[in-house]
């Protein structure tokens, strides 16, 4: 599965944490807030999601682009503390 995440953190210190974990997690910079990784699998990406949550901010926003799932793009979203997931389908 390709995961792209994009990062808007409220202060340094969060942004280092989450781009410490993020590279943990094997992902590889693209850009000053964008990270890609095409190697996670479900499993792992429930884990990640735990710990940029226990490293965030109800000011911070961080959005998972994960494709595929089921032939649809996700994307979920952490903002105000709270996970928001939408599923993006092709109009036939």
């Amino acid at each position: 599965m390709f995961v792209a995440v994009i990062i808007e953190m409220s202060n340094e210190d969060h942004e280092i944490a989450v781009d410490k974990i993020l590279k943990l997690y094997g992902f590889k910079p693209n850009g000053k807030y964008i990270y890609e990784s095409n190697t996670i699998g479900e499993t792992t990406l429930t884990r990640l999601k735990r710990e940029i949550d226990k490293v965030s901010d109800s000011y911070d926003i961080v959005n998972f682009y994960q494709y595929p799932i089921e032939g649809t793009l996700v994307v979920t979203t952490l903002a105000k503390k709270k996970w928001h997931r939408r599923i993006m389908q092709q109009e036939e």
